[in-house]
C-alpha cells in the first residue's frame, strides 16, 4: 500500500519519462488530476484524462526525444510539511525549474503563486 501518493505520481511520472513511455497510468484522486493540471500548465505533462478509476497522463518530451523531466524531488512528505509564504518563494534551477505548491486557491506553479502573492505547502520539485 502506497501511503505517500504524491511522491508515487511524480516518481511514475520520471521513471515513465526514462523507460520512454508515451503514457502512464495510475489510479485517480482529486489532488492527482489538480496536480497534473499543473503540470500540463508548466509544459511538463501534454495532457491527462481520466477513464473511470484510472488517470491517463500523456508524457512530454523534447523535438530530439529527450524527455522533459529530467528530476524531481518531494519536500513536504507526510512526516514533515514544508510550508512558504508568498514572498518567501524563489526560482528554483535558475528559473528552469518549478515548484509545485498546495495553496488557498489550488495546486499552482512557484510562479503561479507568486503572480498571485499566495504561499502555501511546498509539495515537490521539478526540472
Amino acid at each position: 500500500m502506497v501511503t505517500d501518493i504524491i511522491g508515487d505520481f511524480i516518481i511514475r511520472i520520471k521513471n515513465g519519462n526514462f523507460a520512454g513511455k508515451e503514457v502512464v497510468s495510475l489510479f485517480s484522486s482529486k489532488n492527482k488530476e489538480a496536480i497534473a493540471d499543473s503540470l500540463v500548465r508548466s509544459g511538463y505533462l501534454k495532457s491527462f484524462s481520466k477513464n473511470g478509476k484510472m488517470l491517463e497522463v500523456v508524457l512530454n518530451y523534447k523535438s530530439d526525444k529527450t524527455p522533459k523531466v529530467t528530476g524531481v524531488k518531494r519536500i513536504s512528505k507526510p512526516s514533515k510539511r514544508v510550508y512558504l509564504k508568498s514572498s518567501e518563494i524563489k526560482p528554483f534551477k535558475s528559473g528552469f525549474g518549478t515548484t509545485i505548491l498546495s495553496t488557498p486557491a489550488g495546486i499552482l506553479s512557484n510562479k503561479e503563486a507568486v503572480k498571485q502573492k499566495v504561499g502555501g505547502e511546498v509539495l515537490f520539485k521539478i526540472w
